[in-house]
Order: structure tokens, then sequence, then C-alpha cells
């Protein structure tokens, strides 16, 4: 069962080759027998997600046409959940139950998707790794001596080993793409406002996005169409028509301009990635697509200009875990500066503490136009970039990641070189814009992305094109050893 795509298992389902409750008790034993090899999953909620099952079980029956109807997924852990702990991978939340539903969740709820659980992240989404988690890193599936990457390494770890038909997950930098890179799985971040923030724990408020995790671009089409909605609880929300992604899947690719960044081939790129990637281009331009190189003169300014509004951002938002409200507690503070200083230093792991001190410098008085207000200028430019190339062509193309997936502690010991893991995929974030990984070979029995950005609200067009592809390659049929 686990190895059918969400469309085949929605068929399946409807077609009463088995249950919701046998489908997700399926699933549920396989996280207990294999997640202890990935630590993919922070809690199970295993009676809820057969609760949900049984429910979802008796609208199918009803005639639920909904395909996300008894489907097991899972969540990333920045998601808040009504009465499951939400995390976000960190200390300080460790012993946080929210009272409500981020709404992102509500709409899988109300798609009738079963819950199985809460999944690892970076915590509080800063890491490219999935190394900063309290609860331990995450494994990648196609090597467990290997990262799966971040922030959203449970979302693809989960997906990668079929522990669940498909995950939600975030990206404020490349959270979602580059562990669809390394795991060799189709994600997409939509354009920024597209889905509602609300209940999603905040880290860059400017930045941050919701997406899903799959393992082809029609089940991210499914998902995507319960993700997206409008909602008047989330002040960054865009109120556009709801569009339904899977009709234009089969469209032909014929006819659109592919635009391929030459800043995007230069320098840190990997000989072999480069190669698979210039081969999914060249496959393309075999379907009737015309290739064109073009120029983002600014991508090089994406990393520093993101490392300074990101952690700007995240010093303003993670101010409210002071220990008062809800979240960790220092024991036995003095007076209230104690309680201050000792409870988000206890409880804030060392990237955070890093950002946070970051952020706080960017923004005191005296530093603030240097750097913010700087760092502001050149994420215009980087978006004017954008537009200019979007008058020429449909789509630009180029590498998710400069390699594939690295081992453990390889880059721990120097931040820079982490954070350069996101270069091909923070000037998205910047400018806004949707963005889309899909797997496009392997180099060393490791999977390899292909990154595909489109101007804003083309998540649609975007998930045509990587379907496309799929229909004429077998890249994302590849699955990880069975670690069974």
């Amino acid at each position: 069962m686990h190895r059918q795509s969400i469309s085949e298992l929605a068929q399946s389902l409807r077609d009463k080759k088995f249950s919701s409750v046998e489908l997700t008790q399926h699933y549920l034993d396989r996280i207990k027998r294999i997640d202890p090899q990935l630590n993919s999953y922070v809690t199970v909620t295993e009676e809820i997600a057969l609760a949900q099952a049984k429910i979802a079980d008796e609208r199918l029956a009803s005639g639920d046409s909904n395909p996300l109807c008894g489907i097991p997924i899972a969540h990333k852990d920045i998601f808040c959940t009504e009465g499951v702990r939400t995390s976000c991978g960190s200390k300080m939340l460790d012993n946080f139950v929210p009272p409500y539903n981020a709404t992102v969740v509500e709409n899988y709820l109300d798609a009738g998707a079963v819950m199985l659980g809460k999944v690892n992240m970076d915590e509080f989404a800063m890491g490219s790794s999935n190394e900063t988690s309290y609860y331990g890193p995450v494994k990648n599936p196609w090597d467990t001596r290997c990262v799966p990457g971040g922030s959203s390494g449970g979302s693809a770890a989960s997906v990668a080993a079929m522990l669940a038909a498909g995950a939600t997950a975030t990206d404020t930098g490349g959270s979602i793409r580059q562990p669809a890179s390394h795991c060799g799985l189709t994600g997409i971040k939509p354009t920024y406002g597209r889905a509602s923030r609300y209940g999603m724990i905040a880290f860059a408020s400017s930045l941050d996005q919701a997406g899903v995790l799959t393992r082809s671009a029609k089940d991210a089409a499914i998902m995507m169409n319960s993700l997206i909605s409008f909602d008047q609880k989330d002040s960054t929300s865009v109120d556009v028509a709801k569009e339904d992604y899977l009709q234009n899947l089969e469209t032909s690719v014929e006819g659109i301009t592919i635009g391929v960044p030459k800043e995007y081939f230069g320098d840190g790129l990997k000989i072999e990635t480069a190669a698979l990637v210039q081969e999914a281009i060249d496959q393309y331009e075999k379907m009737g697509a015309k290739i064109k190189e073009i120029s983002l003169p600014h991508s090089s300014l994406a990393v520093p200009a993101y490392y300074v509004i990101a952690p700007a951002e995240c010093s303003a938002n993670l101010s409210r875990f002071d220990g008062v409200r809800y979240g960790y507690r220092c024991e036995n503070p003095k007076d209230l500066e104690d309680l201050y200083k000792r409870s988000r230093g206890e409880a804030f792991g060392e990237e955070v503490k890093r950002r946070i001190l970051v952020g706080t410098y960017a923004l005191s008085a005296g530093y603030f136009d240097a750097y913010y207000n700087k760092a502001q200028q050149v994420r215009r430019l980087i978006k004017q970039d954008f537009d200019e190339a979007f008058k020429d062509v449909d789509v630009i193309m180029g590498p998710t990641c400069t390699s594939p997936a690295f081992k453990f502690d390889s880059k721990g010991s120097d931040p820079v070189a982490m954070y350069l893991e996101d270069i091909y995929t923070i000037a998205t974030n910047l400018a806004g814009l949707p963005g889309l990984s899909i797997p496009c070979g392997l180099v060393d029995n490791k999977p390899v992305g292909l990154q595909i950005i489109g101007p804003a609200f083309a998540e649609g067009k975007l998930l045509n094109i990587a379907h496309q592809f799929q229909l004429a390659t077998d890249f994302h049929t590849l699955t990880a050893p069975d670690l069974d």
C-alpha cells in the first residue's frame, strides 16, 4: 500500500481495496518499525489518526470525492495542532500544546486527510540539514550517514521512507526545495501569501511560506488544492481566485521559454550535479521548450541579504518566548531579569541564539541603516532581476542545491558553509516567488534536484511543467533503499 501514490491510494480507497483505517494502521506499523532508524517523527498521533480514518471511511461511504479523504499525511511540527504538542523542534516549546489548529491543518482536516503525527525539523526552522533539532538529527533514507536537508527534514524523510503519503512543510530560504532535492521528492513553495501563515510558528514573517513535499508533481497538486486558501486571520494572506492545480497538468510544455541563469552554473556547483541539471533542461528542449540563457546579476547578494533580514525578523518574533506566558520556564528564577535570561539561555539552541544575536545587532541603533535597510534595498534589486527575466521567459530553471546530501557534522563547525547550502533557493523567498524542486537523477546513489521558479501565482504552471517532465522520465519513481 505504501508504494502507491496519493492519487493511486485515493482510487484504491474508492474501489474498496482497503479502508482508510487499514491504510492508516499500515503506515503506523511502518513508522513503529522503521522510524527509529530515521528519527523523522517527533510525535505519532496513533489514536487521533485511527479516529480520523474511521470518520474518513464514513465520508467515503457517503460518496466524498475529495482525493485526500482518508489519505495519511504528516504535519511539520511548526504547525499548531489542537491538543497535540507543537514543539517547533525546540526545548523552548517541548511542553507546548496549542488550543487551536493552524489554518493549514484545518484545511487538511476539512479535506478528510488523516494526521499520522508531527515530524521533526530544525529548531524554529533555522537550519539546512535538520541537525539543529532539540530531538536530534533526522537521517536521510537514501543514506543514513547523510542529512535529509532542512529545515523540513522530517517531512522529507517521512515521505521518502514512505512513512506518510505526503507531508506539509515550510520554506523560509529553501527549507522545502532543499530537502526535496536531497531526498528525491517533489517539493513546492507557493507564492508568498498564497498559503495561510495563521498558526504557523513564525521564524521570518516576510519570508516564511507553507508548502508540501510529495513523491510526484501530481501528488503535490492534490495536496496544494487543500493547502491554498485565503485566510482573514492572516494579514499577509492574498485574496486571489482559488485554482484547481490538477486541471492543467496534462498541458504540453511545447513553446514555453525556459530561462537558465548563467550565475547558477558558476563556482561552487559540483560538476556531476551541473551535468544532471543540464540533462534535465535538455530533456525539456526535446519536449518542445525553448531554452534561453538569462542573467540574474544580483543573485550573489541573496545569501548576505537574507542572513541580515531573516535573523532580524527572527529576533523580533522569538522575543515572545520569555518564560512568562508559555513554553519553557527556568527553575527558581531570582527575579524577572533572571527569568528572561535563564529561560531563553537554557531553552534555545546554538543556531537560534546565533541568529537572534545577529538580528538584534542588525536592528540596533546605529546599525539599522547600515545593515537592515541596506539588505532590504538589495532585496528590491533581486526582485527586479526576476521581474526583468520574466518579461522574456515563462519559468527559470537551475540546480536546487550545489551537491547531493552531505554527511552529518561535515559543515556544523562552519555556519557560513551551511548558509551557502541555500545559495540557489534564497532569492526566490526574498522575491516572494513560487519555487519547486523535482528529482532529476542520482550522484553516488543520492538524489539531485532540478529547481523551477515561476512568476507570482504561477504554481499551476510549475506543477504542469514538473508533471510533464515526470511523464517523460522516471526519476521521481526511484525510491530510497528499503529500511525494513
